[in-house]
């Protein structure tokens, strides 16, 4: 997609860093509309399509942290980038638990912004190019989506169901962090604390398909998710 085609919505209250913002994105090719608080913005959003969100945390009317969970419900792909003054890592895991791509702590530079934006833009279209992918080469073993096997040595194992869902999407954003949230309503449909044990159970059934490969790990990303690392 080229940037003159992307779409950011961002929601900022202080009108002069908004306008600021606006400009520089413009500048660099990004079509940018701002609103001025988070009622606003969940206005514009359900009006229009959009393909990216930069939310301001504190705002009036309506803080960044509800409108991107209203925003989640009505879309659970839209990448979003929180802006925030505060440093403080309770809210930080709590914008990634909402399903924050990526956090900016004010002040920071314009250049940094860009940077953030270009890498989130980057990883989610790749991800959605992977997500049709019939087959996955994970270190030695090959994983059949449509079948449900993973192979590798000349040996296979089945897998059932979910161990295949949630593998396929740990390889879709393999070196990212799967949202924890995410996975457990796509494929369990409810994120519920009992859903939740039981996706560690399959997390450690995956584990122990893959263990005969050193160079494969499942990390727990605390509060967030988790990672599959490969090389």
């Amino acid at each position: 997609m080229e940037k003159k085609d992307i779409k950011i919505l961002l929601a900022e209250d202080d009108k002069n860093l908004g306008t600021v913002l606006k400009a520089y994105l413009e500048a660099k090719k990004y079509s940018t509309t701002l609103r001025v608080n988070g009622q606003e913005a969940l206005v514009e959003f359900q009006k229009e399509e959009y393909d990216f969100l930069i939310l301001d945390v504190m705002m009036p009317v309506k803080d960044g942290f509800t409108l991107a969970r209203e925003i989640r419900e009505i879309d659970k792909n839209i990448p979003i980038l929180f802006l925030t003054a505060k440093s403080l890592q309770e809210d930080k895991m709590e914008g990634f638990k909402i399903g924050a791509d990526d956090y900016l702590t004010k002040p920071f530079s314009m250049e940094e912004l860009l940077v953030r934006i270009e890498a989130i833009l980057r990883r989610t279209q790749a991800n959605k190019t992977n997500t049709n992918k019939d087959f996955y080469t994970i270190g030695k073993f090959t994983f059949d989506v449509t079948r449900h096997i993973l192979s590798a040595d000349g040996d296979s194992q089945k897998l059932t169901s979910k161990e295949a869902e949630l593998l396929k999407m740990l390889c879709a954003q393999r070196n990212e962090t799967l949202d924890r949230s995410v996975a457990l309503k796509q494929i369990w449909h409810d994120d519920s604390y009992f859903n939740a044990r039981s996706m560690d159970v399959y997390v450690t059934k995956l584990r122990k398909y893959l263990k005969s490969d050193p160079t494969i790990e499942i990390l727990n990303v605390h509060g967030v998710g988790f990672k599959l690392i490969t090389e």
